[in-house]
């Protein structure tokens, strides 16, 4: 699959997506939305990877915002069908992928590239990172999801600051409010990333799958996430991967999951 504004890489079972805009501080535009959901369907559906890096090209950021270039003479039908499109082909997308994604937040993560870094399961960042939501300065709000998951993450009272100030915040203070679960420096990002998804990989891809599911479903509006829990839980003991890991428990060595 070829690709102009991003750069796939795949290493046995660990996959990395480079967002490859760096003159324009890899903002994103209709072009690399679609090329970014082109990528992480494909890679969904590769059973070999096990864990996705996202990350962004050079040192200066993640993703900058979006490509306001492209949406500034928008109608409302215009910008509706912008952001709900957004939602269906890539941020959702991300949020419920089975395969684990760890956002590598490398420089500015603002507006639409917080918004992508926020649906990754989870983020560490580099110690020049800066995160922010500043739309409210251009007379819009966050329209790919940064009003409903930044108060999941940080609690109400700071995302409302935080999408009302329209201003950045450092890496530090990402990680104090509980939006980045790790601050390192830049040359030590990529590999803490990997290590992370050595970690992962080390597990059952199906537990981490329903586990995923499950943790998804207790902030989806008219679902129970401790009757989802519950099903998972149940269904997990008819896997594969569970009598491998309870043998393997009981045999005193390591498992090796068949991954289903």
């Amino acid at each position: 699959m070829k690709f102009n504004n991003i750069i796939v890489k795949k290493n046995d079972a660990l996959a990395q997506i480079t967002i490859n805009r760096p003159k324009k501080l890899n903002a994103l535009n209709k072009e690399t939305i679609s090329e970014l959901s082109d990528a992480f369907q494909d890679l969904e559906e590769n059973s070999k990877i096990k864990v996705i890096i996202l990350t962004g090209s050079g040192e200066k950021a993640f993703v900058a915002g979006a490509d306001i270039a492209e949406f500034a003479n928008f109608s409302v039908e215009e910008g509706s069908s912008l952001a709900q499109k957004g939602h269906e082909i890539l941020f959702d997308l991300v949020e419920n992928l089975s395969t684990p994604v760890i956002a590598a937040v490398n420089g500015f993560a603002l507006g639409g590239g917080l918004e992508l870094a926020m649906a990754c399961h989870f983020r560490i960042a580099s110690d020049n990172a800066k995160m922010g939501l500043p739309e409210v300065s251009l007379g819009v709000i966050p329209g790919y999801g940064g009003t409903q998951r930044l108060p999941q993450l940080v609690g109400k009272g700071k995302a409302m600051e935080m999408i009302m100030t329209a201003t950045m915040i450092s890496a530090n203070e990402a990680k104090s409010y509980g939006l980045v679960n790790y601050v390192t420096t830049q040359e030590e990002l990529l590999p803490l990333a990997e290590k992370l998804a050595g970690k992962i990989m080390q597990n059952s891809s199906v537990a981490i799958s329903a586990a995923i599911k499950a943790v998804n479903a207790n902030f989806k509006d008219g679902v129970n996430g401790f009757d989802r829990e519950i099903e998972a839980f149940g269904v997990s003991f008819g896997t594969e991967d569970f009598k491998e890991g309870t043998t393997a428990f009981l045999e005193k060595r390591k498992a090796k999951f068949p991954g289903n």
